[in-house]
């Protein structure tokens, strides 16, 4: 199997692809006809779906680091085109879901054919105030959760970062450690060399001086027999 960094990216980018085409398969069916707890299934799965593909696009964004600058172009390119194509399908999204809580919103005021509704006066432009400031509350809550659910898988993609670093600079360690060690037992190596090739000059010299002693006495040798043959 190719574990290389452009194999790995074209993986994630035809498990993209299919998630984007599931995801505009819900959003552009027949999911406007659906009402109540229908609708609000199939938005949960399109929901769902979208933190996959989202969680895909930061693997495809992983992978682009580790590509030789020659080539990561091209495949920078492409993870702006699937940001952009997965905004527009968000975008999609939150305008349902606005629709929908409007609809729920509206179907479940008071009609104005309530009969406890006639002697109220100001009734209708009450309830039209109460509606738009519930629509703006509930697009702020969806905002800001929107907001704590990226903040949240921000920080567990840091906290995978950082696990990574920290494993990397373990492996660096016990690699420096290693090449310590070695140093270390080749400075031993060298010492006893050292002292094996300091030993052996010694016995050089030592035979050199042994030598040399040995050639004197037999020339003293040669010359005492020498002196007494001319005597005799």
């Amino acid at each position: 199997m190719d574990t290389s960094p452009t194999a790995l990216f074209e993986g994630y980018d035809d498990e993209f692809k299919q998630a984007l085409a599931s995801l505009r398969g819900n959003l552009e069916g027949d999911i406007r006809s659906l009402s109540g707890e229908q609708r609000k299934s199939v938005l949960r799965t399109v929901e769902a779906e979208l933190d996959e593909a989202q969680e895909i696009i930061s693997q495809m964004e992983v992978e682009l680091h580790p590509m030789p600058a020659s080539i990561r172009g091209p495949y920078a390119a492409r993870v702006s085109s699937s940001k952009a194509d997965l905004q527009k399908v968000k975008k999609t999204l939150k305008d349902l879901q606005r629709e929908s809580q409007r609809s729920e919103l509206l179907g479940g005021g008071r009609r104005r054919g309530d009969p406890s509704l006639q002697d109220e006066p100001y009734t209708d432009g009450d309830d039209r105030d109460v509606r738009e400031r519930l629509l703006a509350g509930t697009e702020t809550l969806s905002d800001g959760t929107r907001r704590l659910e990226n903040a949240h898988r921000i920080a567990l993609e840091t906290e995978d970062v950082g696990a990574d670093i920290l494993r990397n600079l373990h492996g660096q360690r016990s690699q420096l450690e290693h090449t310590r060690d070695t140093l270390g037992q080749a400075d031993r190596n060298i010492d006893r060399a050292s002292g094996t090739l300091k030993q052996m000059i010694w016995k050089m010299y030592q035979q050199r001086f042994t030598t040399a002693a040995i050639i004197a006495v037999l020339v003293l040798l040669i010359l005492i027999v020498l002196y007494s043959k001319f005597r005799g």
